[in-house]
Formats: structure tokens, C-alpha cells, sequence
């Protein structure tokens, strides 16, 4: 309620002036929102629950609303929320460190006790700083520990997933586990994962080699793929760590496959690190928590949050999302409490939307245009305002917009947060006309149908903000979708050719 009277307070006080079909213009601007309305009025969108603010970024002053208050799902449009409430809390310096500890005393070559590997959530944590680790232990002069490798994951709770994630996108790199103890094969920083390596026989019908990165005891690979035309599919099974290769490939290929128990995965790297530098550990391997007081023999550092921005925001990793929250209270739940003192700041009131991860792949968020737009107006005051929005896709150009709104005046001008789930989608972000007057904007559209294609929607109204108005851009606007036979409902992207689905971001299925 109190979000809808204080829409109501804006709109009197700015002079808004409603139209028949329920959108809001400010100061008379009636072209503007007669061409937003002929957007809206594609016939793709019957049934669905859109919501639309385009606010003045300097003053916050609406320039259009329709159903703006209105809480949705917004997908990964929640990272806006997560990302500058984070910089708020933790501030753009802060780093995540991996350290080796021991409260045991040295003897020659010999560290009498155990040695502990403590994680406070680096995502950024790779097989190759594992090994420094190694060798930082080695120079040191240590070759022998008579204790166990302790793995300390306890910086984080054990809830690897967010309340209201879908179970079956358990095997998809998007959806991995989150741990205090954690690694990232590739440079995209996929935390949680590994890489499977697919390598053709032969000739037709041989079977296919498979590798994985890096390598480890941790996963379990079952291969019945074959040399041939097909197309493969890797797919971890649930609630396991056996991962399936099947169909058919004539070219070398890779994919990602999440991996259950982050922690574990490892320990099984970090042993076999020790083991190459010729460290040998006696009592084998086990989880515990650091003695207090233990002595740090060597430490690994991350990049600064303000860095991870640009991965975290131009990717859409939903794993560098709920690291942020985790990182603000050790669970998601005390995580986004903490997180919440910072919101009232951002222009939201969090007695009025409903957060329960940092990503967005709850199905319970619910977050309203308003509330996402005002954000965008209030981040402009923060000092890391610059780094924040410079890490934001680009219309045209990078991240998950790269292919989006190309030749047109949004081009290299919008720079915007995208978000996608199955019926949902959205678009939050800034974007200057071409009378030099800054907007913001979100655009939250909910129980879509699976063959409409929402983007268009989002595009065209990026892009007639970008404009200054005319007839000319709403002539081009008022072509209406035609449902077309209705298709099956899309698989999981290892099954479904990556440029025909809306329903992930793009970047998660490498269609970007």
C-alpha cells in the first residue's frame, strides 16, 4: 500500500495525466505515451501482467506509468537490488580470501597437526591459485603434514540452493551450489562447475573421449556417446555427482555441468595440488572448522567487488549474485536481512517486496517496476555510482544486449539489466533521448506464453525513449504478434538450440 499512495502523491504533484488504457504521462507528454500504449498493445501480450515506469533519472519524476507498482517476478532484474544493496553494505573494496591455516608447530619439513583450507566464498577461486596455494606451502618448507586437509566451508551456511529455485535446473551451470569453498573453471567465473570435455572417436560410431577440468575424484562420468552427427548432451543426475555424456558429436565440444557439493570438489582439487608439489598429508581429508587463533601459513585474495560488478552484471551470473548475499550473513535468509537495511536508501521499502535469493531464480521474489527504477534514480548519489553502471549491458554492444537493438538510436545509449525465466521477462535501465534528457526505466512482463518473444517488446520501448517522439517511430511499433501452432514446451539448454530461447539469458546457454 504504501508504494501505490505514494504513486498516487507523485502523480498529483507532477500533474500525470492517466489515459484510457491505464498508462501515465507527465507534463502533457501525450506522444510519448500514445507510442508506449501501441507497444503494449501487442496481441502476444493478452494475458499477461505488464508493468512499465519510465522515471526522469535526475528527478525521479514519472514520465510514464502503467501498472508500475505492481510486485512480479522480475528474474534476474533483481540483481539490481542485490548488487547495489552489496555496495552499500560491503563496499566496492571488499575481498574474499581463501587461507591455509594450522594451530600445529613445525617440525623440519613436518607440520604436526592438521592443515586447514578455509573459504569465506571467493567465486573467483580457480584450479590454478589451488595450486599457488600448494607451492606458497612448499617454498615455506613444509613436505609432510601429519594431521588431516580440513576443508572449512562454515563462513557459509550448508543451503546450497535459494528458497524457490526450480529443482530441475539443478545440472545447468546457471543454478549451481553455493559454498564458502568453491571454485570456477573458466573465465566466465561459472562457480560450482566443471568443464566436460567431449572429443569424437575415429570414425563413425566410435565411442567419444571425455576429460573434465580440472580434473578431480569429486565427479563421476558415465559416456555411452558416440561419434556421429546428433548433437551431445551432458547432464548431471539429481542429487548426485554422476554426470551423463549421451548422443552424438564429430567435433571437439564442451559444456558445463554443476557438481554436487562445491566443497568437495575441492578437496579432491586441493589434495591432488599438494600430492604434484610433493606435500604428502597423513590423516586424509575431512570437513571441520578452523581452531580459533590458528596461525595462516598462506592466503589467496579476490578481486574487489567493484570488480566483479562487470562479470556479475554484463553476464548475468547468478552464482557472483547469491555469493553477495551469502557474503552480507552467512545464509540467504540473515543474508538478505542484512542486505535489507541498505534498500530504504535505494528507494524501497522492505515491508513491500518479498526477496529470498540474490539472482532472482526464486519463483517467490517479487519486486515492483517502481521499486527498480527508483533504484536506478538513487545509485546516481552513491560514490560507486560510475562502476556500477558502467558494468550494466550495453544496447548493442556487450553482455547480454550484445544482440539487441542494433542500428537503431538505443544502440551504445541504453545500458540496462535484462532478465529471463519461463514466462518471465524484463528489462530495467537507463537510456538518454536525443534531447539529452536521462531516463530511466523498467519494463516487468509476467505469464508470458511460451512462442511470444517479449524481447521485441522490451526493444521497441528502449528504443522509442531513445527517440524524441514523432509519428514516425510509433508507425513502425503497431505491428501486432500472430500467435502462431503452438510449440512444445522448451527443454533445458542442452537440448534446445541456445538462439530459440527466451526463457534463459543468453549468456547462461552461450547465445549471446
Amino acid at each position: 500500500m504504501k508504494f501505490r499512495i505514494l504513486g498516487v502523491v507523485v502523480a498529483a504533484a507532477t500533474g500525470l495525466t492517466l489515459t484510457s488504457s491505464g498508462g501515465a504521462v507527465a507534463g502533457g507528454n501525450e506522444a510519448l505515451t500514445r507510442d508506449l500504449d501501441t507497444i503494449l498493445a501487442d496481441s502476444g501480450l493478452q494475458g499477461a501482467d505488464v508493468g512499465v515506469t519510465v522515471r526522469d533519472a535526475n528527478t525521479g519524476e514519472i514520465v510514464y506509468t502503467r501498472s508500475g507498482g505492481r510486485r512480479s517476478q522480475v528474474g534476474s532484474n533483481l540483481k539490481v537490488l542485490t548488487t547495489t544493496a552489496a555496495l552499500d553494505l560491503l563496499g566496492p573494496d571488499y575481498r574474499w580470501k581463501t587461507d591455509l591455516q594450522s594451530s600445529g608447530a613445525r617440525s623440519g619439513s613436518t607440520l604436526n597437526g592438521d592443515l586447514v583450507l578455509r573459504g569465506t566464498g571467493d567465486p573467483t577461486m580457480s584450479a590454478p591459485r589451488y595450486n599457488d596455494l600448494a607451492i606458497a606451502l612448499k617454498n615455506s618448507g613444509v613436505t609432510q603434514v601429519s594431521g588431516a586437509l580440513v576443508l572449512d566451508d562454515t563462513a557459509f551456511d550448508s543451503q546450497p540452493y535459494g528458497p524457490g529455485w526450480a529443482w530441475d535446473d539443478e545440472p545447468f551451470s546457471y543454478n549451481a551450489e553455493t559454498s564458502a569453498l568453491t571454485l570456477s573453471p573458466d573465465a566466465k567465473i561459472s562457480a560450482g562447475t566443471v568443464i566436460v570435455n567431449v572429443q569424437p572417436g575415429a570414425s563413425a560410431g566410435a565411442p567419444v573421449q571425455v576429460s573434465v577440468e580440472p580434473a578431480n575424484d569429486h565427479v563421476q562420468i558415465v559416456n555411452t556417446a558416440t561419434t556421429g552427427d546428433g548433437g551431445i548432451s551432458v547432464e548431471r543426475d539429481h542429487g548426485t555427482n554422476v554426470i551423463r555424456v549421451s548422443g552424438s558429436t564429430s567435433v571437439a565440444t564442451a559444456a558445463l555441468s554443476t557438481v554436487k557439493d562445491p566443497t568437495g570438489l575441492v578437496g579432491s582439487v586441493f589434495r591432488k595440488a599438494l600430492a604434484a608439489n610433493g606435500i604428502q598429508v597423513q590423516g586424509g581429508v575431512r570437513r571441520g572448522k578452523a581452531p580459533q587463533g590458528a596461525a595462516v601459513l598462506a592466503s589467496d585474495q579476490s578481486m574487489t567487488l567493484g570488480q566483479l560488478m562487470n562479470p556479475l552484471l554484463k553476464n548475468s551470473n547468478n552464482m557472483l549474485a547469491e555469493v553477495l548475499v551469502k557474503s552480507a550473513g552467512g545464509s540467504f535468509g540473515n543474508g538478505v536481512n542484512q542486505l535489507s537495511r541498505k534498500w530504504a536508501g535505494l528507494g524501497v521499502d522492505p515491508n513491500w517486496v518479498e526477496i529470498f535469493d540474490g539472482s532472482g531464480m526464486s519463483r517467490m521474489d517479487e519486486i515492483s517496476p517502481d521499486d527498480l527504477s527508483s533504484i536506478l534514480v538513487k545509485a546516481k548519489t552513491k560514490p560507486w555510482f560510475g562502476t556500477w553502471q558502467s558494468s550494466l549491458p550495453v544496447a548493442g554492444r556487450d553482455g547480454t544486449l550484445v544482440n539487441r537493438m542494433k542500428g537503431t538510436k538505443a544502440e551504445g545509449n541504453v545500458v540496462a539489466k535484462t532478465g529471463s525465466m519461463s514466462g518471465v521477462s524484463a528489462l530495467t535501465g537507463y537510456v538518454t533521448t536525443q534531447a539529452g534528457r536521462q531516463l530511466v526505466f523498467s519494463v516487468v512482463q509476467n505469464n508470458l506464453v511460451l512462442w511470444f518473444s517479449p524481447k521485441t517488446i522490451e526493444d521497441k520501448i528502449a528504443v522509442r525513449l531513445a527517440n524524441d517522439g514523432g509519428a514516425s517511430v510509433a508507425a513502425t511499433q503497431k505491428t501486432q504478434t500472430v500467435p502462431q501452432q503452438r510449440k512444445a514446451p522448451a527443454e533445458k539448454p542442452t537440448k534446445v538450440p541456445a538462439k530459440e530461447r527466451f526463457d534463459v539469458e543468453c549468456s547462461w546457454v552461450d547465445a549471446c
